[in-house]
This record gives C-alpha cells, structure tokens and sequence, in this order.
C-alpha cells in the first residue's frame, strides 16, 4: 500500500525493517516480512512497483495487456495482490543515497523524494533491520561508433518497450553477451520491429559445463527455448562468437559491422560483414549495483563473470550484523531467484528480531530453491564471461568515458606514459569516470585497460552519496542524525 500522509511521518519506533528496491527481491522480502508479523517500510525510486525486470507502461498509456511483454507475470501479480493487502508502508519516488548504522545500533536510510518535480526534501527512514533489493546496471564494453544516437543498452530497450510501448528503431540489431538477448530480440521482434541479427559474442555450449545445475533447473530451457521460437518465428537469425565491433553512421547509426570472435574474443582477421539498421541494442550482462552495501562496510566476493557482488551467508546477510540483501546484488539470476533471495531474507530478518525460527519447513525449502537457482546462475554467468581480446575492438580515437569524452588512447597513454596500474589512477590521471554516470557506463572498460589485459571490473568503492543529492536536501540534515527534526521518517525542512 502507498504510505498516506501520517505514515510514516506519524510513527516515532523505528520499523523493524527497511527495504530498499521495489522489484522482485525487494517486494519478495517486504510481504514475506509484513505476513511474519514486522513492521516493514518499502522505499523505492520508481512511482510504480516491480523494478526493472517487471517495468510497465503507466496507466495513462491505456496498455490493454502489458503482461504480453513479460515472462512470469502472474508472478508479480501474485507480489503486488499481497503488498495491496499488507501493512507495509510503500514510499514510490524515494531516491536513497546512504545508508548508516546509528549508535544504538538501528538503521537510518537517508532518501530524497520530489525529485523529479518541485519541492525535493530529505527523508530519513528508521530500521531495526534493512533489506538491500538495489538490482543491477547494465555493462558496456565500448567500440568504435558506440556513442551514435541508436545505439542504446539491451535492457535499455526493452525498458523502452515496457514502459513507453516503444521501439528503439524500425530495423534493430541486437548484440552483446548474455540470456538477456534472447527476450530482448524476441520482444522487439514480436513488437514489431525488423530484426536483421542477434549477434552472441559467447557461445551456448559453455552451458554445457554446468550439467547438474542444468538438470536441476529444466524451466531455464524451456524459457530459452520460447524465446528460440520467437526468433524462429520472426526468421531472427543468431550469430554467435561474434560480435558488434563497429557502428557507422553521422545523424545517426546506420549500419554495424559484425566480426567473428576467437576463443578470447579477438576480433578474426577477413571475417567482417556489415549489418545496415536504424538502432543498436547492445549490451554484455549486468553488474550488482552495491554502492550503498559497500559504503556501509559489506564485503564483496567476485563473481564468475568478473563482476563484483556482496558476499552473503547462508541466510542472506551481508558481512554487516543487520544488513541483508537479495536479488542481483549477490550475483545476477533473474528473477525468481531473486524473489526467492528475498523471501528467504525476510524469514532470517524475522527470526532474528523474533528470537524464534519462523516456519522451518518453509525456510530450508527456500534455501534449497536458492542453492538450485544460484548454481545455474554462476554456469550462466561462467558461460558469458568475456574475454580479454575485446579491447582490440578499440581504437585510440573510441570515446571510452562518454560523460568525461575520455578516449581509448588517453587511457592508454595514462598506462604507459604515466605510469598508472589501476582505475582510481586513471580517473585522477584523465577523469574518466568523474561524470554523471560516476563509472557505471566506462568502469569496466577503464579497468580493463588499465590491467593490461582480462576483464576485472573496478573495486568497490565507498561513497557518501549514491545518488546525486541537492546541497538544500544536505543542508536541510543539519543537527543531530539521532534527534531528527521531527519523527523517524517525517521530511526536515530546510533551514
């Protein structure tokens, strides 16, 4: 339910959990918690509920079926009947951007709201327990012409599609690393858009190494081969270990060059071939957005892709006493392995605060569907991992930090002219990474090229603000963080 006027502003006790993020992690965890009797705040930065992976239109677009474009939707809906009917306080529009432990050992969960019109303030939330559902980013490995109008991420697209019933181009090349290609290249292509190639830089076979984890998870193949026969249907064709290493076009793109791959990624000598098309949706995976976690002192363990997640225990919880997380934060999955993360943590975060196991049927079973799911989740993350020869799709003139412009060759000339050995030197060095997007678009590729070589994401950094906030929302803070102005939760005002 939607938190009216006097909730949460009217209650003085902290809840006993917060949760950040409103998709499937984060709704799992916060009405499994509300049905075991806590009293649970939901805070999310999207108006309307299901995070990325179950994004729809608004209702002002008149969407006769949005359930069309989604895999599992009863699913969701099953998750938005029982938030409806539960005593969680939902916050839509709430950008959080910290996280701290305060001295009697509570959470308070700094957020912004308003943000997207007039009147932003601060509201500070407070949390026996806090639950992190924060989901993923997409990754970009940069090439020649990535930055031409139509070119747009993967799940860029398919955000388009599902919230704006729209297409990014009439004649669409879909290209990267990773299962999300498929329901990408077959959204579009039911949608209506002409799809020239679905062009896989890994190949499907790797899965092959998991057999167990295959074995264990048969509704994995059975999405995969929906998808296969929406391509088949539509006469998609998928080229595999190759890859998008050239965008053409002045307006816009126009058309794409596609190479094959060797084992390490490696752009084949005599195998381009151009692709003409209106629009590229490229993307090679997902990478955990853990800013608040680190920033609050979780450790992190690396993940079969490269990427970074949140190293969690059996239960879910992190390496700070109190602070759980679920979903792609641990290690992209999808999403019932996220909601199963969630449930799964709300049933710890119960037990803990109840002093008495909740259910012990109910939470081995989840912790045996998570193992499940989380195996085949490092196959697919093993099987789509890319290699260190993609760098040579670059040239010195590709833009590597598009906020900053920052080129392939000023990175490089940092490396071996001025001695630079990591990403945090680099950014000093040449400010790649110092834009908007604070890294999230250049930071693989900055720390790729600064190894020298293999695919090592950026270490986790700390910052006091993970999202941009407005110096009047930080000078409305001004006092003791223990004694708001007003009830936990309630706005302060600017002074």
């Amino acid at each position: 339910m939607t938190a009216s006027p006097s909730e949460p502003g009217a209650r003085r006790a902290p809840y006993d959990l917060a949760v950040v993020g409103a998709g499937p992690a984060g709704l799992g965890g916060a009405v499994t918690a509300a049905e075991l009797g806590l009293s649970v705040v939901l805070l999310d930065t999207s108006a309307r509920t299901g995070g990325q992976f179950y994004r729809h239109p608004a209702p002002a677009l008149g969407a006769v079926r949005p359930e069309a474009l989604h895999h599992d939707w009863s699913a969701y809906s099953d998750l938005r009947r029982r938030l409806t009917e539960s005593t969680v306080a939902h916050l839509p529009g709430h950008h959080v951007w910290s996280t701290l432990r305060e001295d009697d050992g509570t959470w308070a969960v700094h957020a912004v709201t308003g943000a997207d019109g007039d009147g932003e303030r601060p509201v500070r939330i407070r949390a026996r327990a806090l639950l992190l559902a924060t989901g993923a980013y997409e990754r970009h490995l940069p090439f020649p012409g990535w930055t031409l109008p139509g070119v747009v991420g993967a799940g860029g697209a398919q955000a388009m599609l599902k919230s704006g019933l729209v297409l990014p181009g009439r004649r669409v090349v879909v290209a990267g690393s990773g299962p999300l290609l498929l329901a990408v290249a077959s959204s579009l292509a039911a949608a209506g858009a002409r799809v020239p190639a679905l062009v896989e830089a890994a190949g499907y076979l790797r899965y092959a190494r998991g057999p167990r984890a295959l074995a264990a998870n048969p509704g994995k193949a059975a999405e995969a081969l929906l998808h296969g026969a929406g391509l088949l249907r539509h006469r998609v064709p998928v080229r595999l270990r190759s890859a998008v290493t050239e965008a053409h076009g002045t307006d816009r793109v126009e058309a794409v060059t596609v190479s094959r791959l060797d084992a390490d990624w490696r752009p084949v000598p005599g195998t381009e071939r151009r692709i003409a098309c209106d629009a590229l949706a490229v993307g090679h995976g997902l990478v955990p957005q853990i800013e608040l976690a680190v920033t609050a002192g979780c450790a992190t363990r690396p993940s079969p892709d490269g990427t970074l997640g949140l190293a969690l225990d059996d239960l879910q919880e992190t390496s700070e006493p109190g602070l759980w997380a679920a979903g792609e934060t641990g290690g992209v999955g999808g999403a019932a392995l996220a909601r199963t993360e969630g449930e799964l943590a709300a049933h710890a975060v119960a037990a803990r605060l109840l002093g008495r196991r909740t259910g012990g049927g109910g939470i081995d079973g989840l912790r045996r569907r998570r193992d499940r799911m989380r195996a085949f989740a490092d196959v697919m993350a093993a099987a789509h991992a890319p290699g260190p020869g993609w760098q040579d799709w670059l040239t010195d003139a590709t833009d590597v930090c598009r906020c900053e412009e920052v080129t392939a060759g000023r990175v490089r000339e940092a490396v071996a002219d001025l001695g630079a050995r990591d990403a945090r030197t680099v950014k000093l060095l040449t400010r790649a990474g110092m834009g908007w997007c604070q890294g999230r678009m250049c930071g693989t590729a900055v720390a790729c090229l600064a190894a020298g070589g293999g695919t090592p994401e950026p270490p986790a950094e700390r910052r006091p603000f993970a999202v941009p906030v407005r110096l009047s929302a930080l000078a409305a803070l001004d006092g003791d963080p223990a004694d708001p102005a007003g009830p936990p939760g309630a706005p302060l005002e600017a002074p």
